[in-house]
């Protein structure tokens, strides 16, 4: 078997100990656990990255986030960008949620609903409840940054809370390498690990200039490299954001197999769960069989196209969808079972629409 080509495994920083995508429950791709941390607390903090910190810190908050039906629960970062209330966090931290909470600096918790989001950025909006204005907050960036300037990050990974992480910014513009991440991010060295999704990137006048996204980790669970989301204060994502638009992904309710996605023969797009209630399900498409020990026995559909479009492996068939359809477009999906080649109609819907989704396609 060849190596995967995105290897080293790209993470989403995931709710709590999650490791993002997990596009199958049995079939993850990553580290079990979650990447070491290195500690940069406030006592080893340089006079000036620790006077920024002290500074900023109570504008960041824990974001808490509940899965009402699988009575799942998550853990994040996010930071307030107004003395209303409204905080800014990484979509995938409440992508699954139905209830949320934050937690101030102070301990104190206050109910928050989601109200405006960009899925395939990775960026969401939520507003606090029940609280008059007065919260502090942190100003967006008026311009791009520089490589190699020192950024500062606070998350909660680690166990720590509101803690801070030091780097230094790589690269502009940085490509994620799989087609359910971000494009276009920021690339650091600070090391940042599940917990600290959603978190501040700040630079050295406390303006926030990007998102905590995702990390890159290497082959000893060691974080190489952390991606945040570009935001200034006149972007086209952040007036969308606060218009409150909420703009969704299209899916058709799949986790893929990215093991043996590629290496079927012929090559496709391997299924390794359908989920529940989805159109997938509803068109008869079949994931990945196991025996009561968790064994793999056999492996799921095979997609080979879509409209008619071939595709090789878990990351074409997402970027062909993603690309070139839209919720509600009805696609053709050709796949293979047993050798036998089948064809299925299946109408798009929106990710958030499917409360069981894992992070798919």
């Amino acid at each position: 078997m060849r190596p995967l080509p995105w290897l080293p495994v790209l993470l989403l920083l995931a709710l709590a100990a999650y490791l993002l995508p997990e596009w199958s429950p049995r079939l993850g791709t990553g580290p079990q656990t979650p990447p070491a941390v290195s500690q940069s607390l406030p006592g080893e903090l340089p006079p000036n990255a620790s006077d920024l910190f002290e500074a900023t810190r109570p504008a960041v908050v824990q974001v808490e986030s509940l899965n009402t039906r699988t009575r799942e629960a998550g853990l994040g970062t996010g930071f307030f960008i107004s003395e209303g209330g409204q905080v800014m966090t990484a979509y995938h931290v409440v992508s699954t949620g139905q209830l949320f909470r934050i937690r101030t600096l102070e301990g104190r918790r206050y109910r928050a609903r989601v109200t405006a989001y960009d899925a395939a950025a990775d960026v969401a909006l939520m507003q606090v409840e029940g609280r008059t204005p007065g919260f502090p907050f942190l100003p967006l960036a008026g311009a791009e940054p520089r490589v190699g300037q020192e950024v500062l990050a606070i998350g909660n990974s680690g166990g720590d809370f509101l803690q801070p992480r030091r780097g230094v910014l790589l690269r502009l513009g940085a490509e994620a390498g799989h087609a359910d991440f971000p494009q276009g991010t920021l690339e650091m060295n600070a090391p940042l690990a599940p917990g600290d999704s959603g978190g501040p990137i700040l630079d050295g006048t406390g303006s926030v200039i990007g998102v905590v996204s995702f990390i890159r980790i290497d082959e000893s669970n060691q974080t190489r490299a952390s991606y945040a989301v570009p935001v200034t204060v006149d972007s086209p994502l952040v007036r969308s954001l606060l218009a409150g638009e909420q703009r969704d992904v299209p899916v058709i309710g799949l986790n893929l197999d990215p093991v043996h996605s590629g290496l079927t023969d012929p090559p496709g797009a391997v299924i390794a769960r359908v989920v529940r209630g989805s159109p997938a399900e509803a068109a008869g498409l079949r994931g990945a069989r196991f025996d009561a020990q968790g064994n793999l026995l056999d492996l799921g559909d095979v997609i080979l196209s879509v409209n008619g479009r071939r595709v090789r492996d878990a990351n074409d068939f997402i970027r062909t969808v993603r690309g070139g359809a839209a919720i509600g477009d009805t696609i053709r999906v050709g796949y293979i079972r047993d050798g036998e080649e089948r064809e299925a109609t299946i109408t798009l819907v929106g990710a958030r629409s499917l409360t069981d989704l894992y992070g798919e396609e």
